[in-house]
């Protein structure tokens, strides 16, 4: 499935590379509430057609009537504000006050813009980290290879952006929840790695193209998902696998650790921790069983309700 950065980058790729023109806009501060979060983006070409989102449906509206009639960002990069005034505020329907600042820049289909978006699409489309900046003074543009992912930033009139999954997600083990997991993971702009020590199950593994890796799980921990943007789920059943990842995950700094089983399993599971001198501290941090218990039974009510959590714990680590 394509995030939605995958889809914009894509649609306005291809309106460049047809010869048409436009505009991308990208929020760089909210105030208040807001329905999208700092970094959305939305395309827009001069024909009116329009991919993403800013606020849900506030603004699009009267921005797009702004654009085409080349009240604003005719030649060169600029910033706006809406919901500035109640007036506009009450005008737009910004939810509760919000407010938005925005950065909008007018895009002409030369070989060097067409060059650009196309490398931010193809690394999206791959799952790979690029960035981009871009000078408001100028309307230069440029990218570059970022370390790790870092969020939307506008300074000295200077905007950067990281494009690529912000968040990994490892799952241990190759069984049909995985397979779902991993496709409602990606839709939700993780980065997905399945391990397992099991070269037969690897090997049959039917779900999307994901990295596979093979070896010892605690290995896999320790390679793939060692670092504060990382989430652990261990699926095998098997306490041979799940709890040499686990030992390794709970003692990282993995945002979420989370383990298939039932109350008793789960227990069961954490006597075992204890008993191979995991600190108490550190088998605190396992969310087992896993997910939100929404009475799931089969493999796709499973995997939503894993990844509701994983939800809802990576909005904890974004505030």
């Amino acid at each position: 499935m394509d995030s939605i950065n995958l889809e914009v980058i894509g649609q306005l790729t291809h309106w460049l590379q047809s010869g048409q023109s436009g505009w991308l806009c990208t929020i760089t501060a909210t105030f208040g509430s807001s329905p999208r979060p700092v970094g959305s983006i939305l395309a827009c070409n001069h024909a009116g057609e329009v991919r993403g989102s800013l606020s849900g449906g506030c603004v699009e509206d009267d921005l797009i009537a702004a654009l085409r009639s080349g009240e604003i960002a005719s030649e060169r990069p600029e910033e706006l504000s809406y919901g500035v005034s109640k007036a506009e505020t009450e005008r737009l329907g910004l939810p509760c006050g919000g407010r938005l600042s925005l950065v909008v820049e007018p895009l002409s289909p030369t070989a060097a813009t067409q060059s650009h978006f196309a490398a931010i699409f193809t690394a999206i489309e791959q799952r790979r980290l690029i960035g981009r900046t871009l000078d408001l003074s100028s309307g230069q543009m440029q990218l570059f290879q970022p370390q790790h992912y870092s969020p939307t930033r506008l300074a000295q009139q200077r905007l950067t952006q990281v494009f690529g999954p912000r968040y990994r997600l490892l799952l241990v083990g190759a069984g049909q929840i995985a397979r779902y997991l991993a496709e409602m993971a990606l839709a939700l702009d993780f980065e997905v790695i399945l391990t397992d020590p099991r070269p037969e199950l690897l090997a049959a593994w039917n779900g999307p193209p994901i990295t596979l890796a093979g070896g010892m799980p605690d290995d896999a921990v320790r390679h793939w998902a060692d670092g504060a943007n990382s989430a652990v789920v261990t699926l095998t059943h098997d306490p041979r696998i799940d709890d040499m990842a686990l030992m390794e995950a709970l003692n990282s700094s993995a945002f979420y650790v989370g383990a298939l089983g039932s109350l008793r399993t789960s227990a069961q599971r954490r006597e075992r921790l204890e008993q191979l001198d995991l600190p108490k501290s550190a088998i605190a941090r396992l969310d087992a069983p896993i997910g939100l218990p929404i009475q799931s039974k089969t493999p796709p009510e499973i995997a939503i309700s894993i990844l509701a959590k994983l939800i809802q714990v990576r909005a904890r680590v974004d505030g």
